[in-house]
């Protein structure tokens, strides 16, 4: 009987999900997009960094890189 009343439950919050949500309209996706992009970059950037840091403490030079 768990399982059934478990299944029911979820079933019933899935739909409640696909109630509420709603779908972006253009200039939201663009914008989200964007930050998304930003984000990556940045996230990038500041890893080559430390992989610079690193390679120019640890080796001396930039053959690591």
């Amino acid at each position: 009987m768990g399982l059934i009343s478990n299944l029911q439950s979820f079933i019933t919050n899935a739909r409640h999900i696909l109630y509420v949500s709603y779908k972006p309209g253009p200039d939201r996706f663009k914008r989200t997009a964007k930050i998304i992009i930003l984000g990556i970059a940045v996230i990038g950037m500041a890893g080559f960094i430390i992989a610079i840091i690193v390679s120019l403490l640890v080796y001396g030079n930039l053959s690591f890189v």
